[in-house]
């Protein structure tokens, strides 16, 4: 076996942290990370003198501010959040429902703002939450838009069922791929649970190149979709200008 470097080791140390696993004794660290306990007690001293992590009064370890800090120098997360929130507040306040930005990384989709709705649509998001792309629809929005290379590799992959309505078929997520290209707009049915469906549209940057997707959760019950459709495609609009995009003029 590859010894592991320096720096994968300590990158180990942080990635031990998620959604399910916020707080963290040394011990856990040193086990999920795949480290023995004297090299988990050396890089997690190391980390919380730098302020990646921080030790409560009982020992236990969370994830520090300073690498809030950093992140919030991705373009393609808070920076690009502080510019789309007036938007996405806009497109609450018309539908009073969950309201979503993502990006995509990769074969899954970032949510990097979320604006919980007064329904009681079961929606399984938060900020940071990862979601396969073909089973959302902000990502179904980024993955029409991601080249037929990055298309055709991820169809061709394994494509994981959340309920009875997931599209785990190649050939009809092609389709709706194409449809999305066509109109413009994401429409996800009871993908993810079985009482939501969501409208997403894609946010382009400069040069028209898709940069994340906004979309609208509502209970598929009672779902309007064509009164959803303008409404999350003029937040995407805004986001897009607001971003540097510029339509292109008419012949």
């Amino acid at each position: 076996m590859t010894p592991r470097s320096a720096p994968d080791r300590l990158l180990s140390v942080l990635a031990a942290f998620d959604h399910e696993h916020p707080a963290l004794s040394l011990t856990d660290i040193g086990r999920r990370a795949g480290l023995t306990l004297t090299t988990a007690h050396r890089l997690v001293a190391a980390l919380t003198e730098w302020g990646a992590l921080e030790r409560d009064a009982s020992g236990v370890y969370h994830v520090g501010l300073r690498l809030w800090e950093v992140a919030a120098l991705a373009p393609r997360g808070l920076a690009l959040r502080q510019i789309a929130l007036p938007y996405l507040e806009d497109l609450y306040e018309a539908t009073h429902e969950n309201v979503q930005l993502a990006v995509r990384d990769g074969s899954e989709v970032v949510y990097i703002e979320w604006i919980s709705g007064r329904s009681a649509v079961g929606v399984h998001i938060r900020v940071g939450a990862r979601w396969p792309l073909h089973a959302t629809g902000v990502g179904l929005a980024l993955l029409a838009h991601a080249g037929q290379e990055a298309q055709e590799e991820y169809c061709a992959a394994p494509l994981a069922r959340f309920t009875p309505h997931t599209i785990t078929d190649p050939a009809k997520l092609r389709r709706m791929l194409a449809e999305v290209r066509r109109t413009g707009v994401a429409v996800s049915s009871r993908q993810v649970t079985e009482d939501a469906l969501s409208v997403a549209a894609p946010v382009r940057g400069p040069g028209g190149v898709v940069a994340a997707a906004v979309s609208v959760v509502v209970p598929q019950a009672d779902a309007q979709v064509p009164v959803l459709v303008p409404a999350v495609r003029l937040a995407a609009r805004g986001i897009s200008r607001a971003l540097g995009w510029r339509p292109p003029k008419e012949p």
